[in-house]
């Protein structure tokens, strides 16, 4: 009589499929750790640069860029500059106020002065909320940076130079961030979430600059712990913390100079 025997797979080979698939697991999820740990340095050094050609700019020309009339920059620099215009109570106040116009201005000088790399094509004329984002530099996520003085941030708040990080942020990059350069937390600190600033500016008229969407609601959540260093139930002492189970994909930050 003829056996037939069943053929199967042996415990050592099961073994081997699952330390190849648990390597191969492994060497994802590490490579997507790698990837969100480098935009995380690359928002981290792009504020780092834009803060050091804004200074380097000052202390060069004795002039805030973006500020600065077109005709003077054009002369001192030695370069063509196309903004900002005239404009009264605006153009030569000392600060870059929150519109468009110097908001665009800012990114040209600096980039002209070469303080600034490329990466975008700075503005020829004002630009509109629609066109604004192509006249910008960008972070990793194609959201445009925003160099202006307002009090669109969270927390207590009050005019004062501010970089918007640009939107389209994950809430796990955000908060990665938040801890590897200030508090890791969104309303405190001088990195912080990006809220409306409640004037009648063109710049919290647009949706790429300080518009408070669902989403960006949803980036914080009140922390069910006491704060470090308070007494438990006292009153005041919840704070807020980044949702990341909410894993909300648009957290635009800002960081207060």
């Amino acid at each position: 009589m003829r056996i037939n025997k069943q053929k199967g797979f042996t415990l050592v080979e099961i073994a081997i499929v699952l330390v190849i698939i648990g390597l191969l697991l492994g060497g994802i999820l590490k490579g997507q750790e790698l990837i969100s740990s480098a935009r995380v340095r690359n928002l981290a050094d792009q504020n780092s640069g834009v803060q050091a050609a804004y200074y380097g700019f000052i202390d060069r020309y004795r002039q805030v860029p973006g500020d600065w009339l077109f005709t003077s920059a054009s002369q001192a620099m030695g370069v063509t500059v196309n903004l900002p215009t005239a404009v009264a109570g605006v153009t030569g106040n000392g600060r870059i106020d929150n519109t468009l116009i110097e908001g665009a201005a800012v990114w040209e000088q600096l980039a002209k002065s070469n303080f600034l790399g490329g990466g975008f094509t700075p503005a020829a004329a004002a630009p509109t909320a629609a066109t604004y984002p192509t006249v910008a530099p960008t972070n990793a996520f194609n959201g445009p940076l925003v160099l202006t003085r307002n009090d669109g941030y969270s927390g207590t708040a009050a005019n004062r130079l501010n970089l918007h990080m640009g939107r389209n942020v994950p809430v796990s990059i955000a908060r990665e961030l938040d801890v590897k350069v200030d508090d890791g937390l969104p309303h405190t600190g001088v990195l912080r979430l990006s809220t409306a600033d409640g004037s009648a500016t063109a710049f919290d008229a647009t949706e790429f600059a300080f518009a408070a969407s669902a989403s960006i609601v949803r980036c914080a959540t009140a922390n069910t712990t006491t704060a470090p260093g308070t007494t438990d139930g006292a009153v005041g002492t919840l704070t807020q913390i980044y949702d990341i189970f909410d894993d909300a994909q648009d957290c635009p930050q800002v960081f207060l100079y």
